[in-house]
């Protein structure tokens, strides 16, 4: 909420954010203020409930998406991406504390696993709606960098990715059925964004953006199941 409060006037430029709340006037400014600011303080102190060590860890993923990401850092370079990724790793990291009672190598590799993962449903979605993020002047990594090299940050951060969450899964002791589903689901999305960064359209831009979402989702739920 707090993002769509900060982001309301590019929002407005675009059609894509146009009908959200704010720029759709169905919402006042100061009544998405407070009620972000609400929710964001009790998330924050229901964590320190928990443990002083969760209670960072999503403080400073508030930190980065709020702070270093949306109000710092998103209109001005396109590697904003970046604190995006590292507050978006934050929750996995949060709940891996809350059961192991520490930050562990495992906890960490899946935040990485996360961050690497963030360019991948990003760069994608910035292509397909390049057009609403330039009237936004919002400055994106293809508009700046151009598709080509977009495509080949979405390889490699696919494959670093795919590693992260392979090992992460492997030192957590999870074996047979979940780990042989955790693979697949790695190579199946590396060979589909390696495919899409030779092969370009439109269309399997769109799809890996799919696909990415699908695969996180997937793994997730294997590490959480195996566990």
């Amino acid at each position: 909420v707090l993002n769509m409060y900060v982001d309301r006037d590019i929002d407005a430029k675009m059609p894509r954010t146009i009908k959200r709340p704010l720029p759709a006037r169905v919402l006042l400014p100061r009544e998405a203020l407070a009620f972000g600011s609400l929710i964001s303080v009790i998330g924050v102190v229901w964590a320190f409930t928990l443990s002083s060590l969760v209670g960072i860890v999503v403080a400073a993923g508030l930190f980065f998406h709020a702070g270093v990401y949306t109000m710092w850092l998103k209109r001005k370079t396109p590697f904003s991406v970046i604190p995006g990724g590292v507050s978006g790793g934050m929750p996995v990291l949060a709940g891996r504390v809350l059961g192991t009672g520490s930050i562990d190598l495992v906890g960490v590799l899946l935040a990485l696993s996360v961050l690497l993962w963030i360019p991948i449903h990003i760069l994608t979605f910035a292509m397909r709606y390049a057009k609403d993020y330039q009237a936004a002047k919002v400055p994106t990594f293809p508009a700046v960098y151009g598709e080509g090299k977009t495509r080949l940050v979405l390889s490699v951060s696919t494959v670093l990715a795919g590693l992260a969450m392979v090992f992460a899964v492997y030192l957590n002791g999870v074996q047979g059925f979940y780990l042989s589903a955790s693979l697949v689901a790695v190579i199946l999305l590396i060979a589909f964004a390696v495919f899409y960064s030779v092969f370009p359209s439109p269309k399997r831009n769109f799809l890996l953006f799919k696909a990415a979402s699908l695969y996180m989702l997937a793994s997730m739920l294997l590490v959480g199941l195996a566990g």
